[in-house]
């Protein structure tokens, strides 16, 4: 708009990327902005993401495009950050990455995006330790295999902070210094109820049992789970089938009482549609649609096509140029790459 200058008495250089504070309102500035309508008046808090997959359950924004981050490295994740993505999902729980490396992952999507893409970690389990880690990171959670109430309710305990959302969670002291990283984004509230509140948790059901139980979980723990995710792999590893989907009616009568499930508690569901299948995004709050193992994948495509269309060389022999020798002096030294007066020969071959 050219006003930005006029805020930034308030918020310094980021006045153009300001996060809108809590108003309930953050679905009418995505067009605009992004996720980064969603964002936290500090990138080291999390992101608004109960909201945002409320708002596109409710479709008020378009699904959350996903962007599947299953190598797990820093680099790659700096370039994944610069994508576009609404969500890139960190995948710990297959992954060789220490506490460090996953928070520093978080750190870079949150930093290099400016905001406009929401990190959610894949936890590696449901320990009380690494739901701390993650959510101090500044990321949302998923949770995979969850199986029973009792799982559940353990892990929206290590996940939430005070008595009355029966939270475990340890505030951690050196994350949101205050003055620096504790702004919240309802000064009504104390910090820990708005981080509390934004944040994600996404479960996965994995296994028979998890989908026959997910009725009581989302009765007992439900307004604490922001949506649910149905990891084909393993559910159809724990019911004897092969492939990550299939038409087997056994299959298909699970993941129909799940789908049904979620519609009884009105609790969103997400999932894939990679390779440009959208039709498998359909009524999904939240789409993973690529990868970066995903798109190495595709490559072999690449590499096929390239065996099939560079024949062979002809007879026509390859060039060579004379050898080169590079005289070196005594003292080691010839203004180019002498070493301890070693006399080299290269052969410099026609490229």
């Amino acid at each position: 708009m050219g006003f930005e200058y006029k805020d930034i008495a308030e918020n310094g250089v980021a006045a153009s990327i300001a996060p809108s504070l809590g108003t309930g309102l953050e679905y009418k500035e995505v067009a605009k902005k992004g996720m980064a309508a969603y964002r936290a008046p500090s990138l080291a808090q999390p992101h608004k993401a109960r909201q945002a997959l409320r708002d596109a359950y409710e479709g008020k924004i378009n699904p959350l495009i996903g962007y599947f981050c299953g190598i797990g490295t820093i680099p790659t994740a700096r370039v994944m950050a610069q994508l576009g993505a609404d969500i890139i999902w960190v995948d710990w729980e297959h992954s060789a990455l220490g506490v460090e490396t996953m928070t520093t992952i978080v750190h870079e999507i949150q930093c290099m995006s400016e905001g406009k893409t929401i990190p959610f970690v894949r936890l590696p389990g449901h320990d009380h330790a690494s739901v701390g880690y993650a959510l101090d990171a500044g990321a949302s959670i998923i949770v995979p295999q969850v199986d029973t109430v009792e799982q559940a309710k353990h892990v929206v305990s290590a996940a939430k902070f005070g008595r009355a959302h029966n939270g475990t969670r340890s505030t951690p002291p050196a994350r949101w210094l205050s003055g620096i990283g504790d702004t919240r984004l309802d000064p009504s509230r104390s910090l820990w109820e708005n981080v509390n509140d934004q944040a994600a948790i996404i479960i996965q059901i994995e296994s028979e049992l998890g989908a026959k139980n997910l009725d009581t979980i989302l009765t007992a723990v439900g307004h604490h789970i922001d949506a649910v995710w149905i990891g084909s792999l393993d559910l159809r590893v724990s019911m004897g089938l092969d492939g990550i989907w299939g038409s087997e009616e056994r299959f298909l009568d699970i993941v129909k009482l799940v789908e049904d499930t979620l519609k009884k508690h009105d609790t969103p569901l997400s999932g894939m549609a990679l390779f440009g299948e959208y039709a498998k995004g359909a009524d999904k709050a939240f789409v993973i649609v690529g990868g970066d193992c995903f798109a190495f994948v595709a490559e072999t495509a690449t590499i096929s096509n390239a065996r099939q269309n560079l024949g062979p060389l002809t007879n026509k022999p390859r060039q060579k140029l004379a050898p080169v020798t590079d005289k070196v002096h005594s003292n080691g030294t010839n203004g180019v790459n002498g070493v301890n007066g070693i006399e080299r020969d290269h052969l410099i071959m026609g490229v």
